[in-house]
């Protein structure tokens, strides 16, 4: 099982992004934790020099598995389905500009809070056909790099769209790109599925990330969610790739990455 932790490049409103701070001392706390990649947040690719955070992270054995885009929701406004057009527009520049990175660092673009909420006065309708479209530009961008994007189903108190996995497959099916598919994520899937270990069967083969936290989205072990069904799971279905702890920091991030990494190691999952 490969596992890895986010890690804000920036400091960020986001309080789930588990490390932010001094990127080059976290990049070496998450190595030295035994963790075996890390997940950035990355707001803009143009606040980040490429070559220097390659360079940090190659030189502590670690890689890259996903880029998370939400600060540019949370600290920007920018959204898919805004009703103003030139928010759309720079939503959808944002994620393709993502695209040169993520194809050097071999990582999916993860879209999560991008896809906004239905502002007054609009239909859902018409939010999820911005969604469809601005999704299609993005895939059909990205497909020649080969990037893939993972979109996460979220729960109803954060988004009016896509929050469980049979909507996200729906959207899936909607799109119609190969490198689109899903990011699950199991603070999410407490809230939103009847079964969690149903709907990431249902998901096998469209699941591109994975992340966890648990019931109260402090770090795995803290709650009630049972990983090692869940992993179990998410595994026998032919998941193949990182799961990826996003939690509150809380007691704080190095003791909820510790006892993380702890807990999910003890379940002696392959």
């Amino acid at each position: 099982m490969k596992l890895s932790i986010v890690l804000s490049t920036h400091a960020a409103q986001f309080a789930a992004a588990t490390f932010k701070g001094d990127f080059a001392a976290n990049v070496a706390k998450i190595a030295a934790l035994g963790y075996d990649g890390v997940e950035l947040a990355i707001r803009d690719p143009r606040l980040v020099n490429a070559d220097d955070l390659a360079r940090v992270i190659a030189a502590y054995g670690l890689v890259v598995p996903a880029i998370g885009t939400g600060q540019a929701w949370g600290e920007e406004g920018l959204s898919f389905t805004s009703a103003d057009p030139a928010i759309r527009r720079a939503a959808i520049e944002r994620i393709k500009s993502h695209i040169p990175l993520a194809a050097r660092l071999n990582a999916v673009v993860i879209l999560g809070l991008i896809r906004g909420i239905t502002p007054k006065g609009q239909k859902p309708e018409q939010s999820m056909t911005y969604l469809v479209e601005a999704l299609q530009e993005c895939s059909a961008a990205a497909a020649p790099a080969g990037v893939r994007y993972a979109l996460e189903p979220l729960n109803r108190y954060e988004t009016d769209l896509i929050h469980t996995v049979a909507d996200g497959l729906d959207l899936i099916a909607r799109v119609g790109a190969d490198n689109f598919g899903l990011l699950l994520d199991t603070f999410h899937m407490n809230i939103e599925e009847p079964s969690v270990e149903g709907s990431i069967r249902q998901a096998a083969g469209r699941t591109f990330h994975f992340h966890v936290a648990d019931s109260n989205r402090w770090h795995p072990g803290a709650g009630h969610l049972d990983f090692r069904a869940i992993l179990d799971t998410l595994f026998t279905a032919g998941f193949s790739g990182f799961v990826s702890g996003e939690f509150l920091p809380q007691p704080d991030a190095d003791t909820a990455a510790q006892r993380a990494i702890g807990h999910l190691r003890s379940l002696a999952i392959r």
